[in-house]
């Protein structure tokens, strides 16, 4: 499949984050060619900061392949990942992120801080930004909606 068809695929997930309220930020992840995880933002529902797409897409394949280590996988996510996630990332050592929209406040894939490439750090993750007007347009949406309600 090509980065569009994997991101469709991301941004499917976004728009479920989005039906149910949530920040609409979705992910996939692909092993060996293969879509193995799909998740979206559950922080909202789940009343947890720790319910980020990225992180839910990483516990799933993980207990898919029964292995914490990703080393042959490689992330589509909506939205940069942010601090939190680009840590999760590293240690479940990743090999490539592709993200469609960058996140101007918590970016870690370069925008505010770049955690991706750290030489320091023993693994390094190739990052990709993959402009993609779609996840920039339903985050731009869901706030808009949500600031005319409030």
């Amino acid at each position: 499949m090509t980065t569009d068809a994997w991101m469709d695929l991301a941004l499917q997930q976004a728009q479920a984050a989005a039906d149910i309220g949530e920040v609409p930020v979705g992910a996939i992840l692909v092993y060996q060619g293969e879509c193995i995880a799909k998740a979206h933002n559950l922080k909202e529902t789940r009343q947890d900061v720790l319910a980020h797409a990225e992180i839910l897409v990483i516990q799933a394949a993980q207990k898919k392949l029964a292995n914490w280590r990703l080393t042959d996988c490689e992330l589509y996510v909506t939205l940069e990942p942010c601090i939190m996630c680009m840590g999760t990332i590293l240690h479940s050592r990743i090999a490539k992120v592709v993200y469609g929209a960058k996140d101007l406040k918590w970016g870690g894939c370069g925008s505010v801080v770049q955690l991706n490439d750290i030489e320091k750090v023993n693994h390094q993750v190739e990052a990709v930004y993959f402009p993609e007007d779609r996840c920039s347009t339903i985050l731009k949406d869901f706030f808009k909606a949500k600031r005319a309600k409030s």
